[in-house]
């Protein structure tokens, strides 16, 4: 197996120069743990003020991560994707909205994105928050009570809620089902992860029979999910369905500890970065080493990690495009990885934002924290930024 990701021609040959140069300001910028700290607390403010800045963020932060605002504006990029047989993860970013009218019309625009996707040839997959269709306060009651597990409760509105939050699940899959449109159901807090992943497994044992549709996604960093993963295979394996597993490091480390601190309880991350990249390269295995009943979505910016993965479907003679395994980085990041897994015939996609840039906000910031809190990640964007601009001249 040959697989390099040193081809900067390659992974930046849909950049033009102007474009290389503005992506090479802004990771610099986000370099600077303070100036990234700084900008994540002030940016909600200020747009909340009315000042002037949204012309600077969408030209900007939004430009870098973001497919767009609206579901028409996506195609420019997923267009020029395509060009480069890169496929496209489609995700409506909303989130945190906290009333029953937002989250029908959020499944509303999820259906949306379902039936345009079904349409384009290149994006096989949508992506989807369950705090986009679900209140955050429901999630976290659903985690703690037992009483609700079990159906039985005193408060008959949080059961018929909960009841509604199931329904809008229901009809995402179902026209996910109906257009062979895979969804990806995103990792939350583990505070409210719980009743997610119950939902997924209830979604995936109900579409998942023949092929896989439902995807629940696993955060490595935390250290009970690699045990969560063989669980997973068990259950699907006695219910009879396919299961469906993006495999993630994760996204929400700071503000996990701070909780935990808060709460008195355990962290649930892994004590060192060893140990979750230790869990998600086993993870990556035992998927791989079940092929044929599970199917998985590597979303990795770790370059070990997609050469080890890649390295097991040589040892498994799995042809690069094997309909079970797929590779995955977020718009705007990694291009290096993207498109030279791309260019050596792997299946492989971005996974593209879109919304308001007010509603997508949140998103932006963690990518911001995401930058900074990779250890050497960052640089090491920089220095291919670099090599390939010297290159080009």
């Amino acid at each position: 197996m040959e697989l390099s990701f040193d081809n900067t021609e390659t992974a930046f040959a849909y950049k033009s120069d102007k474009e290389l140069k503005s992506a090479r300001l802004l990771l610099h910028s986000m370099h600077y743990p303070w100036l990234v700290a700084l900008g994540t607390r002030l940016t909600p403010f200020v747009l909340k003020t009315g000042l002037p800045v949204k012309n600077i963020i969408r030209k900007t932060i939004f430009n870098q991560f973001v497919g767009g605002e609206s579901l028409d504006e996506t195609k420019t990029v997923c267009n020029t994707l395509a060009r480069y047989n890169v496929q496209v993860i489609l995700d409506y970013g909303v989130e945190g909205k906290e009333d029953e009218e937002s989250f029908d019309h959020a499944t509303d625009e999820f259906i949306k994105v379902i039936n345009y996707a079904a349409t384009q040839p290149k994006i096989p997959f949508i992506s989807v928050k369950v705090t986009g269709i679900a209140r955050f306060g429901l999630l976290e009651i659903l985690n703690v009570a037992p009483r609700l597990r079990s159906g039985i409760h005193d408060h008959e509105e949080e059961l018929e809620e909960r009841d509604r939050v199931y329904d809008r699940m229901y009809r995402i899959c179902e026209a996910a089902a109906e257009k062979g449109i895979g969804v990806l159901i995103d990792a939350e807090e583990s505070w409210i992860q719980d009743p997610v992943d119950r939902l997924v497994i209830d979604m995936m044992s109900i579409f998942n029979k023949e092929k896989p549709i439902v995807y629940n996604t696993i955060q490595l960093y935390r250290h009970d999910r690699l045990q969560f993963l063989k669980m997973s295979h068990r259950i699907a394996k006695q219910k009879q369905f396919k299961m469906a597993i993006k495999l993630v490091r994760g996204a929400y480390m700071e503000k996990e500890r701070n909780y935990a601190m808060e709460h008195g309880l355990p962290s649930p991350i892994q004590p060192d970065k060893e140990s979750t990249d230790r869990d998600y390269n086993t993870a990556i295995k035992y998927c791989i080493d079940n092929v044929n009943e599970i199917a998985c979505i590597v979303a990795s910016h770790n370059e070990e990690s997609n050469t080890y993965a890649a390295q097991l479907m040589a040892e498994n003679n799995l042809p690069k495009d094997h309909p079970h395994i797929h590779f995955s980085q977020l718009y705007g990041m990694s291009d290096h990885i993207t498109f030279n897994l791309s260019k050596a015939g792997y299946s492989v996609s971005k996974y593209v934002p879109f919304g308001p840039l007010k509603d997508v906000i949140p998103y932006l910031m963690r990518r911001a924290q995401e930058n900074t809190s990779v250890s050497g990640q960052t640089g090491r964007e920089l220095s291919l930024l670099n090599k390939e601009l010297e290159r080009r001249k």
